[in-house]
């Protein structure tokens, strides 16, 4: 299994070489380019139909309406009316998209090398894990930035979030998603004795 970051190609350009030591410089670099561009643009999997990233995103976020009008129903039937003062922080509810790596994004950059297509191919059956920040994959920023309200008809009462996440031929990690920051302990004020 490859670990391939989307944010430092260098560091996917490593694992290839580590993974295959008899690819010339130039070659490990293009498969390490496509390698990355299809994490990158990875194609979304929602209620069993395919979505391209950037060209599908209307398509997914009609298709997803469904459920953020049925879960924003929900909601308001079940949130008992408070005012602001007793207001409770709300928890998200999160919709859950699949990820599958997009082959055909990195067999573009491959051009007509057949075996570095092939190669790409086996890599991605073989397994590979991305490691990533959210806004490194299309969909997710892409999904972030959908106005529900708008696109739903309805007033989205409490706030919805769209969760991507590889599930298939594709492991990913995504960075910064260890919960709350440490935060430094400040110097106490008294000296010590």
């Amino acid at each position: 299994m490859i670990n391939c970051q989307l944010t430092k190609l260098e560091t996917a350009l490593d694992a290839v070489k580590k993974a295959h030591p008899k690819l010339k410089p130039a070659d490990a670099g293009l498969l390490a380019s496509a390698l990355t561009l299809t994490g990158r643009h990875a194609i979304a999997v929602y209620d069993g139909q395919d979505y391209v990233w950037p060209t599908d995103t209307e398509k997914i976020a009609k298709a997803m309406t469904a459920e953020i009008k049925l879960l924003s129903e929900n909601i308001e039937a079940t949130t008992p009316k408070r005012s602001s003062k007793t207001a409770v922080e709300e928890e998200p509810v999160s919709v859950a998209v699949g990820l599958k790596p997009n082959l055909t994004a990195g067999e573009q950059i491959l051009q007509d090398r057949k075996d570095l297509k092939t190669l790409l191919s086996d890599v991605i059956h073989e397994g590979v894990e991305f490691v990533y920040y959210p806004a490194d994959i299309g969909w997710q920023w892409a999904l972030d930035r959908v106005n529900w309200n708008t696109v739903a008809g309805v007033d989205v009462s409490r706030r919805i979030s769209v969760k991507t996440s590889f599930t298939e031929g594709a492991v990913g990690v995504e960075q910064g998603a260890t919960g709350p920051k440490r935060r430094t302990k400040k110097a106490s004020a008294e000296p010590a004795e």
